[in-house]
């Protein structure tokens, strides 16, 4: 994963004609931190699973990036995504640098108490590494609100009341209003924005969602209520699709009661890579990453691709959609709004004084919706994809604030100096 997210950032470093010494600086995280934890099982034996933390860039702000608790999770992992957390704050410009880590654990296996005492072991083992002004982790895969307030609890142990060392974090403990829906609901802005290019709305479309959790329950709740109409959705138990459009609500209920959406029966059961390639005008990935690769991309039926995941398209399948002409609006743009959130939270937490809902939306929307018109703008004036847009647009961010904190500005080139 981290050769795609270099490769994606090298694209648009040619185009700004980057000097190699400045790629390098740009390109290479600041910290990479791994920590053995050892814990104890419910039944007395030990447990040993290991913890990473990378930490990319700082040139913007304090580090900020998710904990994914995953058995694949690993410091590749961590590594790229960390970079794309750097250029996906720059994106949306928020006062942000990159990170993220997380566990190589399969929380599903693990009882509660089993859980807390590898998070609250992870937490004293980098807590010098973390902070409400240095690194601020975040939900991620399987990590949750209750996960975050663990850690903010064992945090604040060493270091006194502490509530904006993570985002995340359950209302009732000083997290924000709209955050558990705000990825889902940038997608929807961005997805928007895009439509209104060609003079459409969410109720010309339909649009199937791979991935039907947090992000992609929320996306399609949202879209649904603005007219779109949900054709198709998937997860873990596999896939459905309906045509005439899914009965959202339903199925939100369904899934509230079932935890997965086999069985619903108001659609008709699809294997689960089929919602990545059946008739639909927008995609929507919200699962993990590379789910569309070379050897699945000529089925892509979709004419807007939404990238809710981090990293869902491989670069090869983004050339090849590019190519085809369809639009692919990257995960740095569309996936940031739960990350802007995230820093409405912080800046409550520091401020501690808590938005109303109404003001955490519109801010969100704001944010988001200035972001996609800026990303578009460059790609049209500049002939290039909205990824490669996007990368550009950060990289100048990134680079300017390293200039001015670094004696870098030799670097830079006469296009980021302006």
């Amino acid at each position: 994963m981290l050769e795609a997210t270099n490769r994606f950032f090298n694209n648009a470093a040619d185009h700004l004609e980057l000097d190699e010494r400045l790629r390098t600086i740009l390109s290479t995280p600041r910290r990479v931190v791994r920590v053995e934890i050892v814990t104890e099982s419910d039944s007395g034996e030990l447990m040993h699973h290991l913890g990473y933390r990378v930490q990319h860039n700082q040139a913007r702000g304090p580090m900020k990036g998710g904990l994914r608790f995953h058995p694949d999770m690993d410091e590749d992992h961590a590594a790229s995504l960390a970079s794309l957390m750097t250029w996906k704050t720059a994106v949306v410009d928020v006062p942000y640098g990159g990170a993220k880590g997380g566990i190589n654990c399969d929380p599903s296996k693990l009882s509660e108490a089993e859980l807390h005492r590898i998070t609250t072991t992870f937490v004293s083992l980098v807590r010098e590494v973390i902070g409400p002004t240095i690194d601020i982790p975040a939900p991620d895969v399987n990590t949750n609100a209750t996960i975050m307030s663990w850690i903010m609890d064992e945090y604040s142990k060493f270091y006194g009341f502490s509530p904006g060392v993570v985002t995340g974090k359950p209302v009732d403990l000083f997290g924000s209003l709209g955050r558990e829906e705000a990825t889902g609901r940038g997608v929807m802005y961005a997805l928007e924005e895009c439509l209104k290019e060609s003079g459409r709305e969410l109720s010309d479309v339909s649009v199937a969602i791979q991935g039907f959790g947090n992000v992609g329950s929320h996306a399609a709740r949202l879209i649904h209520e603005r007219g779109g109409k949900i054709v198709a959705v998937s997860d873990i138990s596999g896939g459905l699709r309906n045509d005439n459009g899914l009965d959202i609500p339903a199925l939100l209920d369904w899934v509230a009661r079932n935890k997965v959406v086999e069985g619903f029966p108001g659609g008709d059961k699809v294997d689960g890579a089929a919602v990545l390639t059946g008739k639909c005008d927008v995609l929507i990935p919200a699962a993990l990453e590379a789910a569309v690769t070379a050897d699945n991309v000529a089925d892509v039926q979709a004419e807007i691709v939404v990238e809710a995941a981090n990293g869902p398209l491989t670069p090869d399948a983004h050339e090849i959609l590019v190519g085809r002409g369809v639009t692919v609006i990257p995960d740095i743009l569309a996936n940031a709004g739960g990350v802007t959130v995230s820093y409405f939270e912080w800046s409550q937490n520091i401020q501690q004084f808590q938005w109303e809902e109404a003001r955490v939306i519109e801010e969100l929307e704001r944010k988001m919706r200035r972001a996609y018109q800026s990303v578009a703008t460059l790609a049209r004036d500049e002939g290039v994809d909205q990824r490669t847009a996007a990368f550009v647009l950060a990289i100048k961010r990134v680079a300017r604030a390293a200039s001015m904190r670094q004696a870098i500005s030799h670097l830079l080139p006469a296009s980021l100096k302006g």
